[in-house]
């Protein structure tokens, strides 16, 4: 694991002009996109989507926010733990009710905050399960 210079693990500068939400599961921080480790959040083609978006931006404005990566990658995006004062970010979208755990991905750690609201709501990805 690295950080973000270095290339496994991503620390940004605590500006929030640095951090841009492509969606509830995706963020560009200091120009390199990062997708939620073992985080099933919506399309934003749907307005579930589009409120988990609106919803991850509200939560990190003005916040200093942090990656550890794991290495991997997935299409464009380095996949990573990221945290937003030191508070997981993906934790919190799932608690929000933003989003499911991917327990292919997480082995299970977000299950236990997932809302049945969002289990009702959110189509689970078939990678997932």
């Amino acid at each position: 694991m690295k950080r973000l210079i270095a290339a496994a693990v991503l620390v940004a500068t605590p500006v929030w002009a640095d951090v841009q939400v492509r969606d509830a599961d995706t963020i560009v921080l200091d120009g390199t996109p990062v997708r939620f480790q073992g985080v099933d959040a919506p399309e934003l083609k749907t307005r579930a989507g589009k409120d988990a978006k609106r919803w991850t931006v509200n939560y990190l404005r003005g916040k200093e926010v942090t990656c550890d990566l794991t290495g991997e990658r997935s299409y464009d995006r380095y996949i990573g733990v990221c945290y937003a004062n030191g508070q997981d970010i993906g934790a919190a979208v799932i608690a929000a009710g933003h989003a499911l755990d991917c327990a292919r991905y997480s082995g299970g750690r977000y299950r236990h905050l997932e809302k049945a609201s969002a289990k009702s709501r959110i189509k689970r990805a078939g990678y997932c399960s």
